[in-house]
């Protein structure tokens, strides 16, 4: 059950994260249920979405693992050494500098990163799966951008290279919380210890 919770899930988290790529269908979604009606839906799917990806695949790693291949340990030290710029590159796209005009989008090259990192440091169907999908939607919504007239992000200021060295210095603490805390502690995986 476990790695069907989490295909639902993924099926849910990424399905609402697809939708605002439909321009027109959710501009119908927000006629019908209000702006805020939308917000709270979207949030409630997402929210259900992520706590059955997270349930399912963490049943399916203690009850259902099913391996595919075996990674070399130099992809998994690869993969370690991919997080670090994918990291920037989300923390970057809410302090907007240099990093952001010159990418556009690099809260979607972050997740493109960070999936592909675990796609080579994990050789596990759930893996395979789970990061395989998010790939799959990044490159998805980055292509279904360039068809739109507005991206959708938010509307922060872009500052200069100060705000790229601020991202940088965020995006580092926040690798070596995820590296050190996250990771080995909510994950059980450590991420040195490869």
């Amino acid at each position: 059950m476990g790695l069907l919770g989490m295909i639902l899930g993924l099926a849910l988290f990424l399905g609402v994260h697809a939708l605002t790529t439909q321009r027109e269908l959710r501009a119908r979604l927000i006629a019908s249920s209000g702006e805020g009606g939308y917000k709270i839906g979207y949030s409630l799917v997402s929210t259900l979405g992520l706590v059955l990806i997270v349930w399912g695949f963490a049943h399916y790693r203690a009850a259902g693992w099913i391996d595919v291949w075996q990674p070399p340990t130099a992809l998994k030290h690869f993969a370690v050494a991919l997080m670090l710029p994918a990291v920037i590159l989300v923390v970057a796209s809410y302090i907007r500098g240099r990093i952001y005009t010159t990418l556009k989008h690099p809260m979607l090259t972050g997740v493109k990163l960070w999936a592909a990192a675990h796609l080579l440091a994990n050789g596990d169907l759930g893996s395979i799966i789970l990061f395989g999908s998010f790939l799959g939607w990044a490159v998805f919504d980055r292509i279904s951008l360039k068809h739109r007239a507005d991206s959708g992000a938010p509307p922060i200021p872009v500052g200069g290279p100060g705000n790229d060295l601020i991202a940088v210095a965020v995006g580092l603490v926040a690798y070596l919380a995820l590296a050190f805390a996250f990771h080995p502690v909510v994950i059980g995986v450590p991420v040195f210890g490869v």
